[in-house]
């Protein structure tokens, strides 16, 4: 028998709705891009805002080419990026476009909240990772700049419970969402009353928590009458799409650790815990515990791909057409670990000219110029690629588990340099694959909650068997680049502080 599904995966510059064909006679998952469109933030008197009206009207022309290709659709599912969020009014109704985590209001916020909560007490109680983009930061700079915003809402709806209160009615916060936000207490996994009193912040704005896996409710009937679908049941999947990617992660065996690197715009490097990690040395580290179905994912948020989409952005801009298969064939031509730059310098943060941005490092760091699209590339290829091997590293000195390989996942996959570059600067082999990771750890999480999976274990055993994976082997020795590249970082950081 087959039975259709359809995952609503929302990335931070595109999204897509796909359905997932299951074979239950022949165990095999297939899936087939119904819609795909760009996701396009607006800037509008100096706050950068995401368009979320019209990616729900994108998401409901991909419902529509879902009914007409089949009636039979047993459930949705919605993933997107993690910590912004939509506020409601009294009677259900978006009182502004939600903001962009890379809007510049959460400036100087973590020190502002430091203040009031010393960042080791904060990292105690949240476990997470000290981001300037965290939910806890846009709130608490809400608090500061607008709070007649804050008194006027009466819901804040993380975007993927948001998009299905759109579709269905119904009103839930997913834990794994909910995780990104910096206000979870890490033991309980509820809301930390402590932050909101010592922060001052208002409580009564959340939703119930729900498990990932949990039905939200069915279409509502205006959008049954839009799409052509049914009463379909809309489930609350994991709505970080990390947590999604993470579990299509094809591990050979549930009692294996597994490190795993989810690479897109942004790339998160990390690995399975039963229960959360939080001491001194995670700390330090500035790793952080998320999780959804069942486990912790411990990991650490990097500037991923975002740094080669923003320069292309701007290439294109200026006239010049370049394919992201075009960068890559100019970064294989160009002389490797020649310069480098921090992934996650606060320089590359905001929208707008990478590559002048790039050159500014350089030039600060007292390296050669990139003085083409493919010096700048295979400057950001190399650097992933040290910055990847700087985070295993700490990751194993946490866990104390060196990792056999690294399994990429997600968009990365497809840059094969990116690949390689990645297995030869950690020194192990890289195996790349699935790139339609979240989207397979969408309908997974749904199938599950139908009862047409038993859990995570066979999740990925029909992953892994639905769709190969790549080996990249080390190739080459990258001791001497890193021990430059650390060397770079250690005197920007140094520079950033003053």
């Amino acid at each position: 028998m087959e039975t259709n599904y359809i995952a609503i995966d929302l990335g931070a510059s595109s999204g897509r709705v796909m359905l997932g064909r299951w074979d239950s006679a022949c165990q095999r998952l297939e899936l087939d891009e119904l819609h795909r469109f760009s996701n396009d933030p607006v800037r509008v008197g100096g706050t950068l805002y995401w368009d979320i009206l019209r990616l729900l009207h994108e998401i409901k022309q991909g419902l529509a080419v879902a009914a007409r290709r089949t009636k039979d659709v047993a459930a949705i599912g919605i993933d997107t990026w993690g910590v912004d969020f939509a506020l409601l009014d009294a009677n259900g109704q978006l009182l502004q476009n939600p903001v962009h985590y890379r809007d510049r209001r959460t400036e100087g916020m973590t020190r502002a909240v430091n203040d009031v909560i010393p960042a080791r007490a904060l990292y105690a109680e949240t476990g997470l990772q000290t981001m300037p983009q965290n939910t806890l930061y846009q709130l608490f700079a809400l608090q500061q700049r607008q709070p007649e915003l804050l008194r006027r809402a009466a819901k804040l709806l993380f975007l993927p419970d948001f998009l299905g209160y759109c579709l269905t009615g119904q009103m839930a916060t997913e834990l794994s969402i909910a995780r990104t936000s910096q206000l979870l207490n890490v033991q309980s996994l509820e809301w930390s009353e402590e932050l909101f009193k010592k922060l001052r912040l208002p409580h009564g704005l959340f939703a119930p928590l729900a498990q990932s896996g949990t039905a939200l409710g069915a279409l509502l009937p205006e959008v049954q009458e839009e799409t052509g679908l049914g009463p379909v049941p809309v489930i609350s999947v994991c709505g970080h799409d990390t947590q999604s990617a993470v579990c299509a992660v094809p591990s050979p065996s549930e009692d294996v650790p597994f490190a795993f690197l989810s690479s897109g715009t942004w790339s998160l490097l990390g690995t399975e815990l039963q229960v959360p990690l939080v001491n001194d040395q995670s700390f330090r580290r500035n790793i952080t515990n998320e999780g959804g179905m069942q486990k912790t994912r411990f990991l650490k948020n990097i500037t991923g791909l975002w740094l080669l989409q923003e320069s292309r952005r701007h290439w294109n801009r200026q006239g010049e057409s370049y394919s992201f298969a075009d960068l890559e064939r100019l970064a294989q031509a160009a002389e490797p670990c020649a310069r480098f730059i921090n992934p996650d310098d606060p320089a590359f943060a905001q929208p707008g000219d990478l590559p002048a941005r790039v050159a500014a490092f350089l030039a600060r760091t007292g390296q050669p110029a990139a003085k083409d699209p493919g010096a700048v590339t295979r400057c950001i290829y190399d650097s992933l690629a040290l910055k990847y091997r700087m985070v295993l590293e700490n990751l194993q000195a946490c866990t104390g588990v060196r990792y056999p390989c690294l399994h990429v996942i997600g968009g990365g996959v497809r840059d094969e340099l990116l690949c390689q570059r990645t297995a030869d600067a950690c020194g192990i082999p890289v195996v790349a694959g699935p790139v339609e990771a979240t989207v397979l750890g969408n309908i997974a999480v749904q199938m599950i909650a139908r009862g047409a999976l038993a859990g995570l274990a066979q999740a990925r055993q029909v992953v892994a068997e639905s769709y190969g994976v790549k080996t990249y082997s080390p190739h080459e020795n990258l001791d001497a680049a890193y021990a430059r590249f650390c060397g770079i970082l250690s005197e920007t950081e140094q520079h950033n502080e003053t």
